[in-house]
């Protein structure tokens, strides 16, 4: 998705949870001067005509585990479950809020870290970002900048299937998804919510 087609969605984003966009330029900016690192190409290679199983967090990844194809692409947290469970994901994406050494030595072995640069971030991009050695992607919801990309989404989640989609994946699997879970505060609810109808607007309906 190109961003004048996201940017539409963006705003409505900022509008319902009142986030500030010069946050998220800034926060751009800042991680395009901690690496200029840009391991795009890697992502593209994952994604591009091949079978690719996007992971949420949820409680039902457990017993979605036996559905995982292809190529795995992990929101945040659910690559430690995955890791634990002995399965190395192929990329992490993550705004680094459950991020652990676990990452670190993911990324040591070749997972490709996707870091969402957001406006309320900006300390564990600090912390985090230097300490990556391998393969590495950053991410914004505003304007793309240099090597600080956006392909659409809102939650790690989704943002990984964008991103999939972008790059021509021939399917999407997910597993550990449960975008109507009643359960989460009303931040997590709206989050939720927000990222069900963006992956309705290309296509998939979870």
């Amino acid at each position: 998705m190109r961003f004048k087609d996201w940017e539409p969605h963006y705003t409505k984003i900022l509008d319902y949870f009142g986030f500030d966009r010069d946050g998220d330029e800034k926060a751009a900016i800042l991680a395009s001067e901690l690496t200029d690192r840009d391991d795009i190409n890697l992502l593209k290679e994952l994604c591009g005509g091949n079978t690719v199983t996007v992971c949420g967090n949820a409680p039902c990844l457990d017993s979605d585990i036996k559905k995982i194809k292809g190529k795995v692409l992990a929101a945040d947290a659910a690559s430690e479950r995955l890791y634990k469970a002995g399965i190395l994901p192929d990329a992490i994406f993550t705004d680094l809020d459950g991020c652990d050494e676990s990452f670190i030595e993911m990324n040591d072995k070749g997972t490709v870290i996707v870091i969402h640069a957001h406006g309320d971030n900006i300390f564990l991009l600090k912390n985090w970002i230097p300490r990556f050695k391998g393969p590495l992607v950053l991410t914004t919801q505003a304007e793309p900048i240099s090597n600080v990309h956006n392909y659409g989404g809102f939650t790690d989640g989704d943002r990984a299937a964008f991103t999939a989609d972008e790059f021509g994946a021939e399917e999407i699997i997910f597993a550990g998804f449960d975008l109507d879970d009643k359960t989460v505060n009303p931040m997590k609810r709206g989050k939720l919510m927000i990222a069900k109808d963006l992956l309705r607007e290309i296509g998939y309906e979870i």
